[in-house]
């Protein structure tokens, strides 16, 4: 079985694996969830921010991989990642070009950022006041996601063309990949399948304090080796987080009546420990348990990211904000695989991107708010093998197994008969008729 295993999962050109994860089969969605503000004159005040939650805006994402390469005799796959999203009307709340949320002004928050750190205080400051800028901003939810063309952004962008006059929390994201991967293909081990090697021509990242933070390790998330044992670490490289994750064993669980290890990522991927330490930036700046600031890989920006509802983080974070209900089965993040292929049965991938605010001096529009990470949005991004997938599943994996156990099915049918015919040859030294009724029964 496992010989078998391992030669039929590999990526190769024209094979039903390589295909599957050329456009993965199974339908993926994006519920988007947003806090809208609802006392933002208080939280100028130097009050506790109540937000409430608005969602979900599903959108189906659409999967592919493009500009595909083999290398190294067989060994190693080259391929961009593509991703479109369709909005659902039937699965969301309401109109994402119609509905809107009050939120933080991020494109104002962030220039005030950059202006601590350069040459353009003095012309961001004028901007804001000339622009009546404010804090806390409507924008529809279709803005949000996918961006709208901001003034100060557009202002600041003769000065800094590499900054985009347009803003989005998922702006440029549709329709368009995260970058050149390359992949092990599993030929030459199939531990190695699916195993990410480069990403946009780099072995290893240079966002972080540590070589071992800044390591690309695992899979992109949408697969993973076969033959996995309850005792593995699985690692993954979500590039949205601009670091490697991994994930370990939790439970036993039934997918569409098929087995599945249920993997979870543990508490201590985001905890305050010396083992993260090389995540803190700048260097010794460690935020607490349960968030990462990756505005090293985000122009600056101070974007944290946590889970939503800032499950397993520290209660400050919680209590800061009015509105935060943490709830393992609704925050948590993770997959249930099938041990024997590798493959996903169901998973939940979720995140939540927040904003970090304070009061500056310089900045009027900061009022006296209070010192936080501000949440802003968080994405569950699920998949759920369907019946017939599964069906088709199952009929590999029991043949598989039939297969694969044929030699030690008839050693046992062997065994059997021997110790039948043994019997009878002790058995014949009685009656005929005894005989005769044990062989027609």
């Amino acid at each position: 079985m496992k010989n078998t295993t391992e030669e039929n999962i590999v990526l190769r050109n024209g094979s039903e694996t390589f295909d599957s994860w050329k456009k993965p089969p199974l339908p993926v969605y994006s519920q988007f969830y947003f806090f809208n503000v609802t006392n933002p004159a208080e939280i100028l005040r130097g009050e506790i921010p109540r937000l409430e939650e608005v969602g979900p805006y599903t959108y189906r994402e659409i999967r592919s991989k493009a500009d595909i390469q083999f290398g190294d005799n067989g060994t190693t796959v080259s391929a961009a990642s593509n991703k479109t999203y369709v909005f659902l009307r039937d699965q969301s709340v309401g109109d994402p070009q119609i509905d809107s949320i009050r939120t933080l002004n991020i494109p104002a928050v962030i220039a005030m950022e950059w202006a601590q750190q350069n040459f353009l205080r003095v012309i961001i400051r004028a901007l804001l006041k000339a622009y009546q800028q404010e804090l806390f901003v409507m924008h529809t939810v279709d803005d949000l996601l996918w961006g709208y063309k901001d003034e100060i952004l557009s202002l600041i962008h003769p000065f800094r063309p590499d900054i985009s006059p347009y803003f989005g929390l998922y702006y440029g994201k549709n329709g368009t990949n995260d970058g050149d991967y390359v992949f092990l293909t599993g030929e030459d081990n199939y531990l190695n399948f699916s195993k990410i090697v480069e990403w946009n021509g780099k072995t290893s990242l240079d966002w972080w304090t540590t070589d071992k933070c800044n390591m690309i390790n695992g899979t992109d998330g949408d697969t993973f080796h076969p033959l996995i044992t309850k005792d593995e670490v699985l690692y993954i490289f979500p590039s949205d987080f601009c670091r490697s994750l991994y994930i370990t064993f939790s439970d036993f669980e039934s997918v569409q009546g098929l087995p599945a290890f249920r993997y979870r990522v543990p508490e201590e991927i985001l905890a305050n420990t010396s083992d993260n330490a090389g995540f803190c930036i700048p260097k010794g700046n460690c935020l607490g348990s349960g968030v990462l600031n990756v505005s090293v890989c985000k122009n600056g920006a101070p974007i944290i990211l946590s889970f939503p509802h800032f499950y397993q983080a520290d209660e400050r974070f919680i209590s800061a904000i009015e509105g935060m209900h943490p709830n393992k089965e609704y925050h948590e993040t993770f997959v249930d695989v099938n041990p024997l292929t590798g493959i996903i049965l169901r998973a939940a991938k979720r995140f939540q991107i927040n904003i970090y605010v304070e009061k500056i001096d310089d900045f009027i529009e900061t009022g006296n708010v209070r010192t936080m990470v501000f949440p802003v949005m968080y994405v569950n991004e699920s998949v759920l093998i369907d019946k017939e997938t599964a069906s088709r599943l199952k009929s590999v994996v029991d043949t598989t197994l039939i297969v694969t156990n044929i030699p030690y099915i008839i050693m046992a049918l062997g065994v059997f008969f021997g110790l039948v015919f043994t019997w009878l040859a002790c058995r014949g030294q009685g009656s005929g008729d005894e005989v005769s009724f044990f062989l027609t029964g």
